[in-house]
């Protein structure tokens, strides 16, 4: 498998994008045909050098510019046209690269891949499935905000698509899903939320119904649709907590020597519960719905978030789950259209 990688993207870039290709190299050796690294080329040589590293499946694409985090989503795609995400997606339009990663500007990203790729067949609107960590495996929220004003058949469509993802991807054999809204009874939440219900409850998918915050965490739910502002909150809300928490714990502990003694022979668990919580773990997360693999990782993506997200690129691929994705809208395009 090809993949093309954002070198210029995110904000601990080249230096830990370039160190996560390294690594991917050195784990997925067997998988990847092609890497493509794709930024200037002579800032992505001088990190190989760093590294003293040469691989023959790496092959460095020059793109002259950048797309920074404040540049406009859609501008810069048309205006910035030699950028480093605009040349990974041409590289699969013309069939040289199989998937993109990127840690860069996600609006830039889903614009790029949306623009250059269009979306799969049946499919009104793209989404970001996102995976938090749950009690039962992860628990992938879409959109996390790819399309912030979203209908009620796009998050049909999110259903779908990310029942798809779950089962050829993440290997659950009937993902559960779930609706975002105030409260668990059917007549919760908005005159949006309803409507998306009953679109939901129409079709033969794993419908729990509707679920609260609680229920990312602790409830056998593997899949919660909700439009991209939401989901982008609560993703955002989520992060901000944890790090929040590993602060406070930190402090509580630094502050009375007893508790230090406790802490080091707690210390496995709580190396524990922090890697069970890290994004770097998942490494990205997929753009479903565009006709093409792209994976968005987080913005201060590490080289070990680097090196996994380019694996769940690998995941994707593997697993077509854009021809399951298709198949899957054709035999819902009654409710949706």
């Amino acid at each position: 498998m090809r993949i093309a990688l954002d070198v210029m993207g995110g904000d601990k870039a080249p230096e830990a994008i370039v160190a996560g290709a390294v690594e991917a190299l050195n784990a997925y050796d067997r998988d990847l045909q092609k890497l493509y690294l794709v930024g200037d080329e002579s800032v992505v040589k001088a990190e190989l050098d760093r590294h003293s590293y040469s691989h023959p499946k790496i092959e460095i694409v020059h793109a002259s510019e950048i797309v920074t985090m404040h540049d406009s989503a859609v501008r810069s795609v048309r205006q910035k046209k030699d950028s480093s995400i605009s040349v990974s997606a041409d590289l699969v339009k013309r069939g040289d690269a199989d998937a993109v990663v990127s840690a860069g500007n996600t609006g830039a990203a889903v614009a790029a891949a949306t623009i250059k790729w269009r979306h799969i067949p049946g499919v009104e609107r793209s989404g970001i499935a996102s995976p938090l960590p749950n009690e039962h495996g992860p628990c992938n929220i879409m959109d996390a905000g790819a399309n912030v004003d979203a209908k009620p058949s796009h998050l049909l469509g999110y259903a779908i698509m990310g029942s798809v993802y779950a089962r050829h991807v993440q290997g659950k054999e009937r993902p559960v899903v779930g609706l975002m809204s105030v409260g668990e009874e059917d007549s919760k939440g908005t005159d949006f939320t309803r409507e998306v219900f009953e679109l939901l409850r129409a079709t033969d998918l794993n419908f729990r119904g509707n679920v609260e915050g609680h229920d990312l965490f602790e409830s056998k739910i593997d899949v919660v649709v909700c439009d991209g502002f939401v989901g982008n909150v609560i993703l955002k809300s989520c992060e901000a907590t944890a790090k929040a928490m590993f602060k406070w714990l930190k402090q509580e502990i630094n502050a009375n020597p007893i508790r230090k003694v406790g802490a080091l022979i707690a210390k496995d668990a709580f190396k524990a519960v922090k890697e069970r919580g890290n994004y770097e773990t998942y490494g990205g997360s997929p753009l479903l719905g565009v006709n093409g693999v792209c994976i968005i990782g987080h913005g201060s993506s590490s080289p070990l978030a680097v090196r996994n997200a380019i694996r769940v690129a690998l995941e994707s691929v593997k697993h077509h789950v854009n021809p399951h994705i298709e198949e899957e809208m054709n035999r819902y395009s009654d409710l949706i259209y």
